[in-house]
């Protein structure tokens, strides 16, 4: 009897030690579980305010969203101010985020002036070499890489005649101060010729000088060709609507303008350009790979976009083949 009662005793002991043992188990799997959710600070300093540095801000959130990297974003916009970009990516180091996004060449410039440790994005770049971000596109030698907002310059100069045949001579309206304008014009200089075009360029320092730069060069133009420049796609609207008045074809560097009321583009997406950056992120911080082995990346597509009201204002044919299959946006 003694014995039952002992092996009953000693069984339920042994039930309870299990209970234990699988709560015990249980509570190390949801802390590994919670562990394994790791949570990052990310530093985004974007240049100034408008569609296209927004989008690839919104596009490098979503993307990180969509990739389930959890994150807090300290956002702050230079408001087009460089000494700004500077004390931005200093208070980024200061308070030691994991990881700092600049939108535009001056915001990146000015984060890798800050840290040569702390792993650094940028986009909206477009010549990140020239820039002297990086040291070469494929093995960028440092704590820095990112996204290159470099257009297909070739395939948006050929819009011009197939737009309207007669067209010879594009104006280029660009800011003196931003490399990026300094080298995509280089670029449309070289390749115009070949499209039988003829450049005629105007440059201004500021928003105020905008009117006045552009009515003069409209009156030397057939075309606007309008880059992917800041100071440009700030005052887009002027742009545009001074281009209907003069019933004047326009192709730019990116959507974003299209949908501020440019003609064309064949461009890349800002807001895609972003998500692909935060695949970037993830693979830095969760993935735990070394910046300088993740070379420059350039946009994956381009996308064909036309703006419905100016089409119609200019009373184009909506017929022409690289209108009518183009995505449409402005209506």
């Amino acid at each position: 009897m003694k014995n039952g009662k002992m092996k009953s005793l000693v069984a339920l002991v042994a039930a309870g030690m299990l209970a234990l043992t699988g709560c015990s188990t249980g509570d190390s799997k949801a802390v590994e579980s919670n562990e394994a959710v790791k949570s990052y600070t990310i530093g985004i300093s974007q240049l100034a305010e408008h569609p296209a540095l927004d989008d690839a801000r919104r596009g490098f959130e979503d993307g990180l969203k969509e990739l389930g990297v959890e994150a807090e974003i300290v956002y702050q916009n230079a408001q087009g101010d460089i000494p700004n970009t500077v004390a931005i990516a200093q208070k980024f180091v200061k308070d030691e985020v994991d990881l700092i996004y600049a939108i535009a060449t001056q915001a990146a410039q000015s984060a890798k002036q800050s840290s040569d440790e702390i792993p650094i994005l940028f986009s909206a770049v477009t010549d990140p070499v020239q820039s002297e971000i990086v040291a070469d596109w494929e093995n960028v030698g440092g704590n820095i890489t990112g996204t290159s907002d470099k257009a297909p310059v070739e395939s948006q100069l050929k819009m011009f005649k197939q737009l309207d045949p007669s067209i010879e001579t594009i104006g280029i309206l660009y800011n003196t101060s931003e490399a990026n304008s300094e080298i995509q014009i280089k670029e449309v200089e070289e390749l115009a010729p070949n499209e039988g075009l003829e450049i005629i360029k105007i440059g201004v320092s500021s928003v105020n000088e905008m009117a006045q730069a552009l009515d003069s060069l409209l009156s030397k133009v057939d075309a606007l060709y309008a880059l992917s420049d800041n100071l440009v796609a700030a005052s887009v609207e002027l742009v545009s609507n001074r281009l209907i008045e003069n019933q004047m074809i326009s192709v730019c560097a990116e959507e974003s303008q299209v949908g501020g009321g440019i003609l064309i583009t064949n461009g890349l997406s800002y807001y895609e350009l972003g998500k692909q950056t935060a695949q970037m992120a993830k693979e830095i911080l969760v993935d735990g790979k070394d910046v300088s082995t993740i070379p420059v990346g350039v946009a994956e597509k381009t996308i064909t976009t036309v703006n419905e009201k100016t089409l119609e204002a200019l009373n184009l044919d909506e017929n022409n083949p690289i209108i009518k299959d183009a995505i449409k946006v402005g209506k």
